[in-house]
């Protein structure tokens, strides 16, 4: 009899870490870089206690699911279980810095008030996961298969891919050369001498962009002072508690309730579609568990300092198809550690052009995309595009408002009189902005539904698209989708139609025939349906 032992580290995780590794490293770069710059928080917390406290966070959940990992492997004899890759949630690193630690800092002119309000952003987000990780499991079951991943390509086209493809196309030279590097290896099976891909992309970026300010192109934006001055926030930080900062928070939590539960809902959302994701690709962790974690790590990180929330990442079946197994993950992790405790990620900021890196996560989003559309039914492809259209709206309005506040113009500080007036000069321009904030809002959760919706219609369960569109009522009544905050009767209207598709299906339920056979070419060549 012989006992299968899981391998903590195969060949194929080489690729995976420098994968995975970067995209970390993106992320701390931009949250770093977002503190400073945005925040304007001192240095001294940026390094000594913000990024010790996210590296400890980090550290403990990529530890964790490579554990997860090595208990599926040994539980079903498997040698090709990959890891959940798991990190800073991108979307909420912009929400939490731009909606609630950049205006409290600027209302009190103080940006510790603003790190303290992030901490207890996280703080309530974490319990809003560790209680919902017990529905998880639930909402998986009776959600279609082609409306967890279609919301999820919503994300991964619109806020995981646009913004790393159009800076890949602003500095050309080594976006698109790093990309190059990246689909010759990872499509197209070219190998580089057993130098893992991501490695030898990011060598070749940094090498462009360091040869080009040798000759006075600058591409990159590299310069010799900024690393210099990098090395002055070296030093060893571990993290401390902050308690006091944590509850100091809740003086604005009247604020921060507003955005914390409804992207707490986000997270159980999204971390469900990454755990259905990770299952099609053939490794089923369990979801409760999973949810419970992100809850119980990022409420860890909080506490020590860190104003970031955790969460399982898109990209699994990436890194599996890369040859990831247990080993990426963890050895991430310790990475993670020497990266933030150490103060390395201030010369990290100042060697690598970010550019070099971003190629990869625009390799991701196209292996999530389309995965979407590979692991369904070829008939629900129609409901996968349904799905993505709440996301591309939301990504629509937030370039549009993005662009007013660089131009002078803060939506949020206009009166009802002068926003609509702008929003009547933007109809004229053919800018129907109404309909983006409505469409686009919670935009996650109105991807989940109109799939379900739409995957449910296909296949006739009317009863069930029934109770979808009923829970869309519900969820938009309440302003968790189609509007921008949570309250009472946010967008009405959008809610009462809900209830009147509810009714329609059910009706269909109750007096549709049986489906007729017919000599004439259906739409998808499905049957039509009669009602009486």
């Amino acid at each position: 009899m012989t006992t299968f032992r899981p391998r903590l580290w195969v060949p194929g995780d080489w690729s995976a870490f420098f994968g995975f590794g970067t995209n970390i490293l993106v992320n701390l770069l931009t949250l770093t870089a977002l503190l400073r710059f945005v925040v304007k928080v001192p240095d001294e917390i940026v390094f000594g206690r913000i990024l010790p406290a996210t590296g400890l966070m980090l550290c403990l959940s990529t530890l964790y699911y490579a554990w997860l990992a090595y208990r599926l492997a040994l539980k079903t004899g498997r040698s090709d279980v990959c890891a959940l890759p798991s990190g800073i949630s991108v979307p909420h690193m912009f929400i939490v810095t731009f909606v609630i630690m950049l205006p409290i800092a600027a209302s009190t002119g103080d940006p510790i008030k603003g790190w303290e309000a992030g901490l207890t952003w996280v703080f309530v987000q974490s319990f809003v996961l560790m209680v919902g990780g017990f529905c998880g499991s639930f909402i998986r079951r009776i959600t279609p298969r082609a409306a967890l991943l279609g919301t999820l390509a919503g994300v991964s086209i619109t806020f995981i891919s646009m913004a790393p493809a159009l800076q890949m196309f602003m500095t050309p030279v080594i976006g698109i050369t790093c990309f190059a590097i990246i689909l010759l290896s990872w499509f197209g099976g070219i190998r580089y001498g057993g130098v893992p891909a991501g490695l030898v992309a990011i060598a070749a970026g940094t090498l462009i962009a360091w040869g080009s300010t040798a000759v006075g192109l600058n591409f990159g934006d590299m310069t010799v002072k900024s690393l210099t001055d990098s090395v002055t926030n070296f030093g060893f930080h571990v993290p401390m508690p902050a308690f006091n900062y944590v509850f100091s928070g809740f003086d604005f939590l009247g604020v921060i309730l507003i955005t914390a539960i409804p992207f707490g809902i986000y997270d159980l959302v999204e971390a469900i579609d990454n755990v259905e994701s990770a299952a099609v690709a053939g490794d089923s962790f369990p979801t409760t568990r999973v949810l419970t974690a992100d809850g119980i790590v990022s409420l860890i990180g909080a506490l020590m300092g860190n104003p970031f929330i955790n969460a399982v990442y898109i990209g699994h079946p990436g890194w599996k198809a890369m040859g990831g197994r247990i080993g990426y993950s963890a050895a991430t992790g310790i990475m993670v550690i020497l990266l933030c405790w150490f103060g390395t990620i201030s010369v990290m900021l100042a060697l690598i052009p970010s550019v070099a890196i971003l190629p990869i996560l625009l390799y991701i989003g196209m292996l999530i995309g389309s995965q979407a559309f590979q692991e369904t039914p070829r008939s629900h492809a129609p409901a996968i595009v349904l799905s993505l259209v709440p996301h591309l709206a939301n990504w629509g309005l937030t370039q549009i408002n993005n662009a007013l506040a660089a131009a002078g113009t803060v939506v949020g500080a206009l009166s009802a009189a002068q926003m609509g007036e702008l929003v009547g000069r933007m109809r004229t321009q053919g800018v129907l902005y109404d309909g983006l904030r409505v469409l686009g809002g919670g935009s996650i959760l109105g991807g989940l539904i109109l799939g379900a919706i739409a995957v449910l219609v296909i296949d006739r369960n009317f009863a069930k698209a029934a109770g979808f569109a009923l829970a869309g009522a519900v969820l938009t009544f309440f302003g968790f989708m189609h509007g921008e905050q949570i309250g009472i009767g946010q967008t009405p209207t959008v809610a009462a139609s809900y209830l009147v598709i509810a009714g329609i299906f059910t009706a269909c339920h109750l007096f549709a025939l049986q489906p007729r056979t017919s000599t004439e070419p259906s739409h998808l060549g499905e049957a039509e349906v009669q009602v009486a």
